[in-house]
């Protein structure tokens, strides 16, 4: 984005107003003119001294400021991108029903910019019919969601409804801002970046599987699905016709998942999801093998429990090697398919990990190799992650970092050039 932008940043009364401070300073760091839009409810979590100096703008915060600029419809008039975060439940009722009783509201109404909405709530408000048909509604008028991710909530709670990271919310803002900007020259056949996958069908396997010892037991990983569900989430939002093979996703994940309504396979063993992309695979443009496949699996599965007393104080588990599902892949190539790899691992440090990933690439020579540290609170479980993204080749082609969303959004760039031409 090379130019400077006119960005509104709505904020409404939710906790994770702290991190929209973040989001305008991003901007403003950025070169861009940020106006920011409080409403009351908003300043009882963050205050007007802070929203004026991050953004270096006066506040604004009533449709009575400057009355004889008619500032209540200018700010939306001269907007490039109008962004709302958070939005409550609320506000997303009022913005689809058109209502303009603040100075946000009017804002909206007025502007013919791209809308980006970055909803946060309870779950159970997320998830209320109402909300549902409400951000619909959005959607159908050409509004981007952005989020909500699962994590914790206020209080105790933890599930769906998180606001997305800054990082993620102001990659979006951009990108809007650059679509208004194609579709205005849609009749050179420009397309926005949103939609850079449209009539791609992009396969992307999640979670982790489960090898059964007994019925009870099973060898597993500590994989929750976050990554591999923002994989999916992220491409269907360029336009993507997205299946997922999905193994033993978390809450959060799973949640994540439902609600973006996509076409999903449930596996639990990593011979069923080795069957699942067999079949799934031929038709596909990309494939995203994000799930954690357990490498070896019980040689033999007892009928009932296991009982301690039948085995004292040592249990000997013999385990033979599952398949190779992305090997398998690789070895049947699909001309003008793309098919992204994933490398796990318990390194010390960066040099370390490219070693690890270049040595698995060599075997394995997926289009891209994602390739993350594990262990002691990274990688598996976390809302964010930190990659290196390596090239066929074995160069590093990215190093990529943030939430998941972001993440999954940088990897799914570099996807979309080696689809090009």
């Amino acid at each position: 984005m090379d130019r400077s932008l006119n960005i509104v940043v709505g904020v409404t009364g939710g906790i994770a107003a702290y991190k929209t401070v973040q989001v305008v300073r991003d901007l403003v760091l950025a070169g861009h003119a940020v106006r920011v839009i409080a409403t009351d409810a908003a300043l009882q979590f963050v205050g007007a001294p802070t929203w004026e100096a991050i953004s270096r703008q006066p506040l604004n915060t009533s449709i009575f400021d400057d009355v004889s600029s008619v500032r209540h419809v200018g700010l939306g008039q001269q907007a490039d991108v109008v962004v709302i975060a958070p939005a409550t439940a609320n506000t997303i009722a009022k913005v689809a029903a058109g209502i303009a009783d603040d100075l946000l509201g009017t804002t909206v109404l007025a502007s013919r910019a791209p809308l980006v909405v970055a909803p946060a709530m309870h779950t159970e408000m997320w998830q209320h019919p109402a909300t549902v048909a409400n951000v619909d509604t959005l959607r159908s008028r050409g509004v981007i969601i952005v989020g909500p991710d699962s994590g914790r909530l206020t209080g105790p709670d933890v599930g769906l409804g998180r606001m997305s990271e800054p990082d993620a919310i102001v990659t979006a803002v951009l990108a809007a801002a650059g679509a208004g900007a194609a579709d205005a020259g849609a009749e050179t056949g420009a397309r926005g970046p949103r939609d850079d996958l449209a009539g791609r069908r992009v396969l992307v396997t999640a979670g982790g599987t489960r090898e059964p010892i007994d019925p009870v037991r099973y060898v597993g990983n500590h994989s929750s699905g976050k990554q591999g569900v923002a994989f999916a989430v992220a491409a269907a939002a360029r336009g993507a016709d997205v299946t997922v093979i999905a193994a033993h996703l978390d809450a959060g994940p799973a949640a994540d998942l439902d609600a973006a309504g996509l076409r999903t396979i449930e596996v639990t063993t990593a011979a069923d999801l080795a069957r699942a992309v067999e079949k799934e695979a031929a038709a596909a443009s990309v494939v995203v093998m994000a799930a954690a496949v357990a490498d070896y699996t019980p040689a033999e599965v007892a009928e009932r429990k296991i009982k301690k007393s039948a085995r004292g104080e040592v249990m000997q588990l013999a385990l033979t090697r599952t398949p190779d599902v992305l090997g398998a892949l690789l070895a049947d190539p699909v001309p003008g398919r793309v098919v992204v790899g994933f490398a796990a691992e318990t390194a010390a440090d960066r040099n370390e990990l490219l070693v690890l990933a270049q040595e698995k690439i060599a075997r394995k020579p997926a289009d891209l190799l994602v390739a993350n540290a594990v262990g002691a609170g990274r990688g598996f479980g976390a809302d964010d992650n930190e990659a290196l993204v390596l090239a066929a080749s074995g160069d590093v082609v990215a190093e990529v970092s943030g939430s998941k969303r972001a993440v999954a959004d940088a990897v799914l760039d570099l996807v979309v050039e080696l689809l090009s031409p």
